[in-house]
């Protein structure tokens, strides 16, 4: 069984760089405290890292 990752977005994309914004809408996430679950992927840790300052990481 694949582990599960719950991304909440913390910080405002508010005056942040657009591939930044488009990173977050492409994890799901379209306002601040919202929460998805996603599989633990190596395209999805990528995409962690580039929005790590704006996001919080949990495992399920």
């Amino acid at each position: 069984m694949s582990k599960k990752l719950e991304i909440t977005l913390t910080r405002s994309v508010i005056g942040r760089k657009e591939k930044q914004v488009k990173t977050v809408e492409a994890l799901g996430l379209k306002k601040i405290r919202q929460s998805v679950v996603l599989e633990d992927t190596p395209s999805v840790r990528g995409m962690i890292d580039r929005v790590s300052h704006l996001v919080t990481v949990k495992e399920v």
